[in-house]
């Protein structure tokens, strides 16, 4: 029962995490079929997330066998240091430097989806808001207090928390209405929504690489489970034909 006990402790604040806490997740409707959505997401993360976050399990090979990108092509526009194509997917900042300039070094990438969540992942890209009082001018309604820059600004534009009035218990105050860009992105906002999510795509695939073969075996696994029980159940019958 200790044990039992102890096992719910370490996995509760995990799932907390998961979940977002009391924020609204919009629900992030990737899809790990659509390879030109992976190559895209693919493309974000190597131009906009490599530099300070890596993804230490995943091997450049790999990831470009899986999305369909010729080699040659990759290593030309995704790889921007001089690594081997059979390398894992490194980031560029030194540890010491990232730990020193945002007080721990970013965590690595490889797996975030799986703890975080595909929604919790495609809410928290689109919350930032310019916060001067924050080191980096921004900060985020899923993750307050937030420690790294919007990288992605350059594409969504300068975020900023709407306001409104309205009438609460007979007096007039003034609320938070979302967030809203200031149009200078080069991506309008329905552009970028489908930016983060082939972004969150292409995290959910390097979480779990194997999903879509292993959800494909497992429907022929249950299948040949389903005949394999008709057979058992005939054969059952026919042994226990003259007992009853």
């Amino acid at each position: 029962m200790r044990k039992l006990i102890f096992a719910l402790a370490l996995l509760l604040p995990g799932m907390a995490l998961a979940a977002g806490g009391n924020v609204h997740l919009d629900k992030a409707n990737y899809d790990l079929s659509d390879k030109a959505s992976l190559q895209r997401g693919a493309k974000l993360f190597m131009n906009y997330c490599l530099g300070c976050h890596g993804q230490q399990y995943q091997r450049y090979q790999r990831t470009f066998n899986d999305l369909g990108i010729p080699e040659d092509l990759a290593q030309e526009n995704l790889q921007f240091t001089g690594e081997k194509i059979s390398d894992y997917i490194e980031r560029s900042m030194p540890a010491e430097s990232a730990a020193q300039w945002f007080g721990a070094a970013p965590p690595d990438l490889t797996l975030v989806a799986r703890v975080r969540g595909a929604d919790w992942i495609y809410t928290y890209l689109r919350s930032f808001y310019v916060d001067e009082s924050r080191p980096f001018g921004v900060n985020n309604t899923v993750f307050p207090e937030v420690g790294m820059p919007h990288v992605l600004q350059p594409l969504q534009g300068t975020p900023r928390m709407a306001e409104e009035e309205a009438m609460v218990d007979g007096e007039k105050v003034t609320r938070h209405a979302g967030i809203k860009t200031d149009g200078d992105g080069a991506l309008s906002t329905e552009e970028y929504d489908q930016a983060v999510l082939d972004l969150v795509n292409y995290l959910e695939y390097t979480g779990e690489p194997f999903r879509l073969e292993s959800e494909s075996i497992g429907k022929w696994v249950l299948i040949f489970i389903l005949v394999l029980f008709v057979f058992v159940f005939m054969l059952k019958k026919e042994f226990w034909r003259d007992v009853h």
